[in-house]
């Protein structure tokens, strides 16, 4: 890790323990609250070359963030603006580097689906978060997958619900260690994920409908964002099928690979 680095994780983390998570936790506590009648486990996802871990406050999502993947999906990507939804925040399943996780396949559902996305992880926020200033919000980047139960999520769309069965339960959030942000961000570069060696899905981060910038400056448009919230940028086209014994190993260019078996 190099000087400037390590300087960066500390100012970084100072300024989101000293203030910015301050203003996070004031947001969902009340004034005056009393003593927890229980403790409540936080998440944190590990920083690539430092002690530090990055706490998180929210999981937010895109939908549709690729034009393929949007057809794939039946949808017409030159008329729909961007959308998002949420995740659990204990979704989070760290894979740490160099080791295979096992992840457990989820109960209800006979169609589970892997969808790899880039991260961004936010060390600021704000509410209305100018185009130019979204990239300044972002604290890190990992490796992620979207893991979904495609036919609840189909079910629950077909009938018109809301279809966060499909999306939100325990173990979803798949994730990386978090490399720190570097000025640009990442706008271009290989993603793929493999299913026992094999390829499924394969494009290039430029491919994005809504930059990484685009989503933080239009999400904050709807919700005040804060650090610790991060968001699952979109996954590209050929999403499909994982069982019991399947190993899937994810790739985005200038950070981790993720090995996950799936049991």
């Amino acid at each position: 890790m190099t000087t400037a680095n390590r300087r960066s994780v500390l100012q970084l983390t100072a300024a989101m323990g000293a203030g910015a998570l301050a203003g996070a936790a004031s947001a969902a506590t009340p004034s005056g609250a009393g003593k927890p009648v229980f403790d409540v486990p936080r998440v944190f996802i590990p920083i690539v070359g430092s002690d530090a871990v990055f706490p998180v406050r929210r999981i937010y999502c895109i939908g549709r963030n690729y034009a393929a993947h949007a057809l794939e999906r039946g949808s017409d990507p030159s008329r729909e603006p961007p959308f998002f939804f949420q995740k659990p925040t204990d979704a989070i399943q760290v894979v740490a580097r160099g080791v295979t996780v096992d992840h457990p396949y989820p109960p209800l559902t006979h169609n589970y689906h892997h969808e790899i996305e880039l991260v961004a992880a936010l060390g600021r926020g704000g509410r209305d978060i100018p185009l130019e200033r979204a990239l300044d919000c972002v604290f890190g980047y990992a490796v992620g997958l979207d893991m979904t139960r495609r036919d609840l999520q189909n079910e629950m769309a077909a009938q018109k619900k809301p279809w966060e069965i499909g999306k939100s339960f325990d173990h979803s959030a798949v994730i990386s260690p978090l490399h720190l942000a570097s000025a640009g961000g990442f706008t271009k570069g290989a993603i793929w994920l493999k299913v026992n060696g094999q390829i499924r899905q394969t494009s290039d981060l430029s491919k994005m409908l809504w930059s990484v910038a685009e989503q933080i400056s239009r999400l904050s448009q709807s919700s005040e964002l804060f650090p610790g919230d991060i968001i699952y940028s979109g996954t590209p086209e050929n999403v499909g099928p994982v069982v019991a014994g399947d190993l899937m190993t994810g790739h985005i260019d200038g950070l981790d690979d993720i090995n996950v078996k799936v049991v």
